[in-house]
């Protein structure tokens, strides 16, 4: 490891020392916001502190197993040593890659709540039904992952699935775990309504939003938006309302809508509306952000517009297939299952793989 990068922990280690004491200053802790703040950087440089003392307790580790090497006669001891020695050499390598990854600079949207919308494309009565096992899926792996759901709208489909589904994801680093599900989502199989058996080809969009600061809102001037009631739609029985109290909220300048009918209060409705209206609008600023800068570097993970096709689930081959990492799974039933660790965890690795060699291109 060279010195810039040993100065930059060393750097870190005196902050931490910092953190600390600011932490257990009774002012600090009468203010509630600076405390958050200062515990979520606290919990991230203690992260990287420790694994940097790691690193120079295996570097020390090393130098002793390969004195030992140099000067045991015994055979057995010096058989030890030589394990050691690859031991430290493994961990060293394994640390410092870490420990790389851990200066790249973390995107402080990555830690928010996120607004998850699903919406049947091509394909017809196929898509829904595709976009209620999608809606399925996510839901299986937030419950995996402790995250709490909340419904803000939902249009069913006759057929059982959705035309569009909006929720409300609660928990930690939801955005950053689900900000790569922003897409085009198709799949090739034998529909429940086929009756020759072909397979068929539909799609879905999936939208991931991070849910906005309360500083940081979106601000909504009342002039600039129709709000209009409708009687909510359902399955009939007792869900339908029999008062106009869903609500459809239309973004007169850019024509941006959202509507909710899923709670029986007007009054929420309209809250819930709100709320996913802001999110899209401010998605909308950062996808035209994003577009920006797409045209002079195109991410390695695509640009999140979810006009891309980023995924295909292949059924009768059981597999899966992300084609932003070139990356194939067959094991398709365990991932429609909610088992999406796998995915999650190649598409991070690969977004941080392209900040490493920017950062490392930055640094030269």
């Amino acid at each position: 490891m060279n010195d810039s990068l040993r100065q930059r922990f060393e750097r870190l280690g005196m902050r931490l020392a910092e953190l600390d004491a600011l932490l257990a200053d009774p002012q600090v802790a009468a203010d509630v916001k600076r405390l958050r703040t200062l515990s979520r950087e606290q919990s991230e440089v203690a992260d990287v502190v420790g694994r940097w003392r790691r690193y120079l307790q295996r570097e020390q580790d090393l130098a002793a197993a390969r004195e030992m090497l140099v000067a045991e006669s015994d055979a057995e001891m010096a058989a030890m040593a030589q394990q050691e020695v690859v031991d430290a050499e493994a961990d060293l390598a394994r640390l410092e890659h870490e420990l790389q990854l851990a200066l790249i600079p973390r995107d402080p949207e990555d830690a928010r709540n996120a607004f998850v919308e699903i919406r049947a494309g091509t394909g017809g009565d196929e898509s829904a039904l595709f976009a209620g096992d999608l809606a399925r899926m996510y839901l299986r792996y937030f419950e995996r992952q402790g995250w709490r759901v909340e419904v803000m709208s939902a249009s069913e489909s006759e057929l059982g699935g959705y035309k569009e589904l909006v929720l409300k994801v609660d928990g930690s680093d939801v955005f950053g775990t689900l900000r790569f599900e922003s897409g085009g989502h198709r799949v090739q199989r034998v529909p429940a309504t086929e009756a020759q058996g072909r397979i068929h080809t539909s799609a879905c969009t999936v939208a991931v939003m991070p849910e906005p600061d309360e500083a940081e809102e979106v601000q909504l001037n009342p002039a600039e938006l129709r709000i209009d009631t409708f009687r909510a739609s359902g399955a009939g029985g007792q869900h339908v309302n029999k008062t106009d109290s869903a609500i459809r909220i239309t973004h007169l300048p850019t024509g941006i809508v959202a509507e909710c009918q899923d709670d029986r209060s007007q009054h929420r409705n309209k809250a819930k509306a709100m709320a996913v209206l802001a999110a899209r609008l401010r998605e909308k600023d950062r996808a035209e952000r994003a577009a920006k800068e797409a045209a002079t570097r195109k991410s390695l993970v695509g640009s999140g517009d979810r006009s891309d096709r980023i995924r295909t689930y292949n059924f009768p081959q059981g597999r899966l297939t992300d084609h932003r990492i070139n990356l194939t799974l067959y094991k398709l039933g365990q991932i429609m299952d909610g088992e999406l660790d796998d995915v999650v965890a190649a598409l991070k690795a690969a977004r941080a793989a392209e900040q490493l060699a920017q950062l490392e291109t930055g640094e030269r």
